[in-house]
């Protein structure tokens, strides 16, 4: 659901399945996720807030990162937890919240989840409210406008006055307002793209893994056009309660590992594309 002013979120809780996971079907829940089990332990002692599960919170869609295809959740993020959960002899269940709560650690703080992955920046900022996992995504940010707009970089959205979109607490908006701007802030990334196409805005600052997958689509393809490239220096990370010591390293181990047999390269070549030279 889109929005043009902060405060319009939506606050529903989902519960979905993972491709990795043995359940099935997609429902919705309401309340705590925590099953009747209450909290347990995973695999060599790792705390989990159901037995069995590794519950983590999410925001969808975001490809190539997480969204539903026939009825479950898969993704870069979700193949690489995945992996955790595997090792944890667990299974991985995805809660999809408001991306707002990632920044404050709510929903690891009340037991709600164990971990949250959304293609997050580690920031000085959310390192106050939650621990983050060894980064396992270098980052950059991207502009895409309407080729009706005839803008392909900030500068020109300014000049012009053209309308400038992102979504709602992410760094790209952040780096927006950090260069002057006042963007037009939507709820989830289908909806930054919805705005591009029905006029909302003229164009958008968002990760540029989002626009390649929507640029694979002749019909965006068609529409919108590639703008500059924004280097910010981001990495990705996967946040845990503050103090969850022994999720956080077997998160990292199941990161490093990946990346050192060969796992995190396959995964990568999937859901991104081809490695850069510098992270192959």
């Amino acid at each position: 659901m889109s929005r043009t002013a902060k405060g319009h979120r939506a606050r529903r809780i989902r519960t979905l399945a993972t491709a990795g996971a043995t359940a099935a079907g997609l429902f919705l829940a309401v309340g705590c996720s925590s099953g009747d089990d209450g909290p347990s332990e995973a695999a060599g002692g790792v705390p989990v807030v159901e037995k069995g599960k590794l519950t983590t919170c999410t925001h969808l869609p975001y490809p190539p990162f997480q969204s539903e295809q026939g009825g479950k959740v898969v993704g870069f993020d979700v193949a690489l937890i995945d992996l955790v959960a595997e090792n944890l002899k667990v299974e991985q269940k995805i809660l999809d919240t408001p991306f707002e709560n990632f920044k404050t650690g709510a929903f690891l703080n009340s037991g709600e989840c164990d971990l949250a992955a959304a293609g997050m920046t580690i920031t000085d900022e959310r390192k106050k409210n939650v621990d983050f996992s060894v980064p396992y995504f270098d980052a950059t940010q991207a502009l895409l406008a309407t080729k009706k707009s005839g803008v392909t970089t900030l500068d020109e959205v300014k000049s012009q006055k053209k309308k400038l979109g992102a979504q709602a607490e992410t760094t790209g908006e952040s780096y927006a307002t950090s260069e002057g701007f006042d963007p037009v802030a939507f709820e989830s990334s289908d909806a930054v793209l919805n705005g591009l196409r029905t006029g909302q805005v003229d164009a958008v600052v968002i990760d540029y893994p989002v626009v390649q997958g929507w640029l694979k689509d002749k019909a965006n393809a068609d529409e919108f056009v590639l703008g500059e490239n924004i280097e910010t220096g981001e990495e990705y990370g996967f946040s845990v309660k503050k103090g969850n010591t022994k999720l956080k390293a077997a998160i990292d181990k199941a990161i490093t590992d990946a990346k050192a047999d060969g796992t995190y390269k396959k995964i990568y070549e999937e859901w991104i594309g081809p490695m850069p030279k510098a992270q192959s």
